[in-house]
């Protein structure tokens, strides 16, 4: 990813962007900006505006009032151009299963206005990225999620894009298939492609150059994972395992003015802690009869940096 800050560097620019739905407003007054190159990460939780933002640049649907532009070109007076030079993967996939995966690469191929010759050489070259040479006059539907997921990526890169909206394109997808994408994902930015991403998935987000925190349809944080990790938690992170987390997490939450802020991280409780010692844990949670089989410090990740900036009781110093 480049440094550089001047407008030449700038892929996607967005400002005072605002989406309304009869009276709901979806998207509410945002601006950032997205470098070339980058993998940028869209996070927030179900009906924050992350689609609803993604559809607006992809010229999918109107914006109510705001700017954006793709590349240079407005999304406002430009869609047609905008169209040539940007992918689309919706968590969808936007597949016919009852086609193969050569005629839906072939389908796109004529979406695109590829001519003939490019088709075929970037059909070829779809089907082994998506490692479906062998399977490519299967039906789409009998394929593995994975596989599908892989050849919808492939349809949006036919055209070679130099902007790809992937609009959480791992939804539903096991661990091991997640990897490969992302595999898939490195490799194109690598290659200069720009990447907007939303995803529910934290352990991606770790892996994206920056990240765009939206909630309510208002955008609350940017920065690179480091970063924010270092910035918006002020607190330690303590990590607690007991015999019954259940009640040990709801032991904590009653005492969170004096311990800090709680959450689940599957059976594990994580507490942004403001006391002094976090013996007084231990000792708090043994009054109760809770046995502790573990408590120590840990290093922030960015779900607790989510939880932190979601939480209504956050500092208001740290999302500033």
């Amino acid at each position: 990813m480049r440094n550089k800050s001047d407008s030449s560097d700038i892929a996607v620019s967005v400002r005072n962007m605002t989406k309304k739905f009869d009276g709901f407003t979806a998207v509410d007054n945002i601006s950032f900006d997205v470098r070339r190159g980058e993998i940028f990460g869209f996070l927030g939780p179900n009906g924050a505006g992350k689609s609803t933002t993604i559809r607006i640049l992809c010229g999918i649907i109107d914006i109510t009032s705001g700017e954006g532009l793709i590349d240079g070109h407005s999304i406002l007076k430009d869609q047609d151009k905008i169209k040539r030079i940007t992918g689309y993967m919706s968590q969808k996939f936007s597949l016919y299963e009852d086609l193969t995966p050569y005629e839906n690469l072939e389908f796109y191929g004529g979406v695109y206005g590829l001519d003939s010759r490019t088709r075929r050489s970037r059909i070829e070259w779809a089907l082994n990225m998506s490692d479906l040479a062998e399977r490519s006059d299967d039906l789409t539907s009998d394929l593995p999620v994975g596989y599908k997921q892989r050849l919808a990526l492939g349809a949006s890169l036919l055209h070679e894009p130099s902007i790809l909206f992937l609009d959480e394109p791992t939804a539903g997808v096991d661990p091991s298939s997640r990897r490969s994408f992302w595999d898939l994902i490195y490799r194109q930015a690598q290659s200069g492609v720009t990447v907007f991403v939303t995803t529910h998935y934290m352990d991606e987000a770790e892996h994206c150059d920056r990240i765009a925190f939206i909630d309510s349809g208002k955008l609350i944080r940017l920065d690179s994972p480091g970063t924010l990790k270092r910035a918006d938690l002020r607190e330690d992170i303590i990590e607690i395992m007991a015999d019954d987390w259940m009640k040990a997490f709801n032991a904590l939450r009653e005492k969170k003015e004096s311990f800090g802020e709680v959450s689940l991280f599957g059976t594990r409780i994580h507490l942004r802690f403001t006391g002094d010692d976090f013996g007084d844990i231990e000792s708090y949670l043994i009054g109760n009869n809770i046995h502790v089989e573990s408590i120590r410090p840990v290093p922030p990740s960015l779900e607790d940096v989510f939880v932190a900036l979601l939480n209504p009781y956050k500092n208001t110093e740290a999302s500033s």
